[in-house]
């Protein structure tokens, strides 16, 4: 037996006797549920005679405790509490609970709009953790300016080489198809009106404006994004980044600016890659579907195009590629806990980054008409 009864002024004293254990917990739960059953005003506890005591035993005289309270009896301990139930009662105040009814007690209607309430506290508080983090990049920046070396050119190359050189293939690749699909779609619809060469314009225009840099800046979305992303989010796991902390180094100078630096680098010149193998497919399908001879073409690619029409593609590149840059980092920094963590953030990377790089491009559309560029 672990709980044994005796006699106490006006009341009853339990007996706690024996290993109050994990192993022993079967035991002990049917001795505390038989015991909480009394009758008396007065219940005093006396632990002396436990010879053991883990988290499982603990757990079993609080609850023994609350149940003598809960039956109406005054509790009281004979000498000290124990440690580990004052434990368990710290560790159950701090712990955030919702309870179980809480939801069950809200109306239909106020539901969504609880719901659309946390939503836009989460939201506030990720805005609030991207400004910081946005501002904590921009300093380092400024700071790299007075001291060159911060910008750490080997880490800064290396990056160019697997966001840029590695990328090469795929874009051109994609670059190459996409132009052929529009080419050939372009003068399917244009023939019926006997403007082929007109394919030339639509080709020339929509690559070296749009197409090549939105394309090549969701290829990198999807390839580059996700790769920061999860490779700060595993050096969060391994506790990398604390240990750079502890050393006296700052993880955004070390890890974070030289992929933003080093993206910032790549993507106008995979959009000059995109752009040149665009035309190229442009000028394949015009050959071969509507005998556009490539003198021909490229005379007329020079028709087509203004002063400024490669470079409105270009210029948006660096910005692609910041945005890109910074929410796979963001998130990367952001991991915490656990793997599953780690892929969420990696799939929040990819899908935000692209949303950020479609909404600049319509801004930019914006911009440029209104400027008549």
């Amino acid at each position: 037996m672990h709980i044994d009864t005796a006699p106490a002024d006006g009341g009853k004293c339990f007996l706690l006797r024996g290993r109050w254990v994990v192993d022993e917990s079967v035991a002990l739960e049917r001795e505390v549920s038989a015991s909480a059953v009394i009758a008396c005003a007065s219940v005093t506890l006396d632990a002396t005679g436990i010879e053991a005591l883990d988290l499982t035993g603990a757990w079993l005289l609080r609850s023994l405790e609350g149940r003598l309270a809960a039956a109406g009896a005054e509790v009281s301990w004979r000498g000290e509490r124990p440690a580990l139930v004052g434990f368990i009662d710290r560790a159950a105040a701090e712990a955030p609970h919702e309870p179980p009814e809480a939801r069950e007690s809200l109306p239909v209607v106020a539901q969504p709009l609880r719901y659309v309430g946390r939503q836009a506290v989460i939201a506030a508080e990720l805005a609030v953790e991207a400004t910081a983090f946005l501002g904590a990049v921009m300093t380092v920046s400024v700071r790299a300016l007075a001291s060159p070396r911060r910008f750490r050119l080997p880490s800064v190359v290396r990056h160019v080489y697997e966001t840029g050189v590695t990328a090469v293939p795929i874009v051109a690749l994609i670059a190459f198809l996409i132009s052929v699909i529009v080419a050939y779609i372009g003068a399917q619809q244009l023939r019926q009106f006997g403007g082929e060469i007109f394919v030339v314009d639509l080709v020339t225009v929509s690559v070296l404006r749009e197409l090549g840099v939105l394309l090549t800046a969701i290829i990198v979305a999807g390839r580059s994004g996700s790769a920061f992303a999860a490779e700060l989010g595993v050096m969060q796991l391994n506790d990398e980044i604390d240990a750079l902390r502890a050393s006296g180094m700052d993880p955004v100078e070390v890890l974070v600016t030289p992929r933003v630096l080093g993206l910032m680098i790549a993507l106008p010149l995979l959009t000059v890659v995109a752009d040149a193998m665009g035309l190229a497919g442009g000028a394949l399908l015009s050959w071969a579907l509507v005998d556009i001879s490539f003198d021909q073409y490229i005379a007329r690619v020079e028709l087509a195009i203004a002063s400024t029409t490669f470079w409105v593609g270009v210029a948006k590149a660096p910005v692609f590629a910041f945005l890109i840059a910074f929410i796979g980092t963001l998130r990367g920094m952001q991991v915490r806990d656990s793997s599953r963590e780690l892929g969420r953030l990696t799939t929040e990377a990819v899908v935000q980054s692209i949303f950020l790089v479609i909404f600049a491009d319509a801004i930019f559309a914006v911009i440029f008409m209104e400027l008549d560029i």
